[in-house]
């Protein structure tokens, strides 16, 4: 009677402990399914963004030809939702944000790079054939004597030029280099005159003054068939019916010159239409041309020249920099070490102030400071001579290496500083008990050990100097300029100062993309092997000690 009572009881037990824990499991599943439901919608909102801006860009390389673009993005794409939409590989959802700005702002950069290096991407080159075959036919026109005249307004558009007229219906049109005529909803006609066309300025006489060349050289094509003619303008008041010299044969790949007859033949291996007799129309477009670039800048007698002067200088400078500045450095951290040295913490604050200011802005206040009639230097310290710090061409390294080493020398203080602290001091202390002086105690225990916490520093810092551009370009603009080149490069150039002068992007009359992208990549194999020989040497001197 009692074991059956007993048995009622566990069963009785067993059913109230099973129909809490059925109770509670839904409350915890339904409280996860809430959780989860919210997170989702998160994700899902996030990743629309994503895909929404990823498309968007996909379609803008795509209207540009950029095929790469297109292809790269795409990959990235389909990369992050694949990540983010599956329920496996938690690690990815953290490291692939990370691994997508590394693709675009690094990889892909180099990869692009490298790309550019083998075109003759430049002046004449800047377009794709298409639109270098469109751009010939607009700008090459004549005016059709005894067309229609209309109407006409100089109109801006977010800083983009374009012509309104009034046709023969009495319709205003509106257009732009880019885009043909299309009905103005909503424009105000006064007279004969133009006075208000909705989403664009109408320009002042004064605006057209100043950008009557832009003006006159303006044409807008009537409709997407270029031979429908152009609508251009003498006068910005009246438009002219324009027609373009050239006919274009798709078939033969050809371009004829009405007026002439002369036909020019596409010709892929440099990008450019040209005739039977070798001229050329004056648009190209980009093509591949191999290692011509490459050997350019080798043997081209207008950049191989400047190129291996700038490259000798470009090698002293890094290394004098980093020598100078380790140095003068390491010589304060020494001296700012020695305990019996008072109010060093001020001392090694003021050291560093030359680091907490800004690079660039350090360049600018000593270009102007070593300027030869009115600066510091030659106006206080030396009297009103007029020293060309900056015109002379070995004074001008002097003066870069100087303004290095101010600019430099903080850092180098503080990364010896916390390097000699982290030697024991037991191992000096030994030395002078066995009677070793200051210089071999700084020679045999205390260099060796520096070196082999500053090294990789070092390393860093010469690739840096290496491609110093801000200080050189601030300073001396990379002058003075050589006298026997044909190009834009001067004495204190460096390479990276030397791809920014030929490539055009200071304001050179002449744009070279496909050599100044070969030269980047010379720089970073020359950086890449020299850290690479570097860093090997650095870890047999460890592995030494």
């Amino acid at each position: 009677m009692s074991t059956e009572t007993e048995n009622r009881a566990g069963r009785a037990a067993s059913s109230r402990f099973s129909g809490r824990a059925e109770k509670k499991v839904p409350t915890v599943e339904t409280s996860h399914a809430r959780t989860w439901s919210v997170g989702f919608v998160i994700k899902l909102v996030l990743m629309a963004l994503v895909n929404a801006l990823g498309i968007y860009i996909i379609a803008a390389a795509f209207n540009e030809g950029s095929w790469i673009l297109v292809a790269v993005f795409t990959v990235l794409l389909v990369i992050v939702d694949y990540v983010y939409f599956s329920r496996k590989h938690l690690a990815p959802k953290y490291l692939t944000p990370g691994l997508v700005f590394l693709a675009i702002f690094q990889v892909f950069v180099i990869l692009y790079t490298g790309y550019i290096a083998f075109t003759n991407y430049g002046d004449r080159h800047m377009l794709t054939k298409e639109r270098a075959t469109e751009a010939l036919l607009l700008t090459s026109t004549q005016r059709v004597e005894g067309s229609a005249q209309y109407p006409l307004a100089v109109v801006d558009a977010g800083g983009e030029l374009g012509f309104a007229i009034v046709n023969d219906d009495g319709a205003v049109l509106v257009g732009t280099e880019d885009a043909p005529f299309v009905p103005a909803k909503n424009a105000q006609v006064s007279g004969k005159r133009i006075t208000e066309v909705p989403g664009y300025e109408i320009l002042t006489p004064a605006q057209i003054g100043a950008r009557q060349a832009e003006i006159t050289a303006l044409r807008v094509p009537m409709s997407e068939d270029p031979g429908d003619g152009f609508i251009g303008t003498q006068t910005a008041t009246t438009g002219f019916v324009f027609q373009s010299t050239l006919k274009h044969d798709a078939a033969a790949d050809t371009l004829t010159d009405i007026t002439t007859g002369k036909v020019y033949h596409a010709d892929s291996s440099d990008g450019f239409y040209r005739a039977d007799d070798g001229e050329t129309l004056n648009t190209g477009w980009r093509v591949t041309v191999g290692f011509k670039n490459f050997a350019d800048a080798f043997g081209d007698a207008r950049y191989a020249s400047p190129f291996l002067k700038v490259l000798v200088w470009t090698f002293a400078f890094a290394f004098l920099s980093v020598a100078t500045t380790f140095l003068l450095g390491m010589f304060f951290a020494l001296v700012m070490n020695d305990e019996r040295m008072r109010g060093r913490k001020i001392y090694r604050t003021i050291m560093l102030l030359p680091y907490a200011f800004p690079s660039f802005m350090t360049a600018f206040l000593f270009a102007g400071m070593l300027n030869p009639k009115y600066g510091f230097f030659n106006q206080v310290l030396f009297g009103g001579a007029e020293i060309g710090w900056l015109t002379d061409p070995w004074l001008a390294k002097l003066s870069v290496i100087l303004v290095n080493l101010w600019m430099g020398f903080p850092y180098m203080f503080l990364i010896c500083t916390g390097a000699l602290q982290s030697i024991p001091s037991e191992l000096n202390e030994a030395a002078e008990i066995d009677g070793a002086g200051g210089f071999k105690r700084w020679r045999y225990i205390t260099l060796p050990q520096l070196m082999i916490q500053v090294t990789p520093l070092l390393i860093s810092s010469f690739a840096f100097n290496f491609n110093n551009f801000n200080l050189i370009y601030m300073l001396t603009r990379g002058g003075p300029q050589f006298a026997d080149a044909s190009v834009p490069v001067g004495s204190t150039d460096i390479l990276i100062s030397m791809v920014y002068q030929i490539s055009g992007l200071s304001g050179a009359a002449t744009k070279n993309y496909g050599l100044a992208s070969a030269m980047s990549i010379l720089i970073f194999v020359i950086v890449g092997t020299i850290s690479l020989i570097s860093f090997r040497r650095s870890r047999s001197i460890e592995g030494a000690q």
